[in-house]
């Protein structure tokens, strides 16, 4: 299997971080370029999967899946009730 492209990018960063790099770094027996590198996909992959979240919702807006605001107050409202409701759901406008 081939060796895949990399390129590499420099950032200055807070000492007390640059610390804990080193010290996960240590922990996990591997390079500080590794724990960078973990780091980057994780939040990578978050805000990813964030964006796809939040177009889904404005899709929903879009095609009427909503749950109106009273709704959702009056569980909230329930929460700390001997009979708390149930989640509501989107009803179409």
């Amino acid at each position: 299997m081939g060796q895949s492209q990399t390129r590499v990018i420099t950032a200055h960063i807070p000492v007390e971080m640059a610390e804990k790099i080193d010290e996960l770094a240590a922990n996990y027996d591997r390079s500080r370029g590794w724990i960078v590198k973990q780091a980057l996909a994780a939040i990578i992959e978050q805000e990813e999967s964030r964006h796809q979240m939040i177009l889904q919702g404005m899709q929903d807006v879009d095609e009427g899946r909503v749950v109106e605001h009273a709704d959702v107050m009056k569980w909230v409202n329930s929460l700390n009730t001997e009979t708390p409701l149930t989640t509501p759901q989107s009803r179409r406008k």
